[in-house]
């Protein structure tokens, strides 16, 4: 799975948008609660750390099965340190790409989520530099 090149953020205003105090049944419906518990900024939901903080839109479907789509936006980290099983935005020899991050017994591998492909080892003739970890996943409802 590929990633675009990545987009530093920028906070250019706040996205201040109402927050309800009703929790959304999954289930069956529940009598309406219309009462506005308080503003909420996307800002300060989505992004911990401004400065370490870039997007990315993903292009592939090696990542489906951890909910990562085709088109997705990523909200990636610089900061978070990456550990076993994180998923993280990583460029191996000159190419960006997503993958779930994998320390076994001092052996860097990069799996996909997605059974069709391999997990990759990363060996010592090969350049690895992970960008970052993902935070969040920004996808429409399907």
């Amino acid at each position: 799975m590929k990633v675009d090149a990545p987009t530093p953020f920028a906070r250019k205003k706040d996205l201040s948008l109402p927050l309800f105090s009703a929790r959304v049944q999954a289930g069956f419906p529940s009598p309406a609660d219309d009462h506005l518990e308080r503003s909420i900024d996307l800002n300060e939901e989505l992004v911990r750390h401004p400065a370490a903080t870039f997007f990315v839109r993903v292009k592939g479907e090696s990542m489906m099965d951890a909910g990562i789509q085709s088109g997705d936006i990523l909200v990636v980290d610089r900061s978070l340190t990456p550990t076993d099983r994180k998923i993280v935005v990583a460029m191996i020899d000159g190419e960006f790409t997503v993958k779930r991050f994998r320390n076994q017994e001092g052996r860097i591998f990069l799996e996909a989520a997605n059974e069709q492909f391999p997990a990759m080892e990363i060996s010592g003739d090969q350049e690895l530099v992970v960008w970052g970890v993902v935070s969040f996943v920004i996808h429409p409802a399907r």
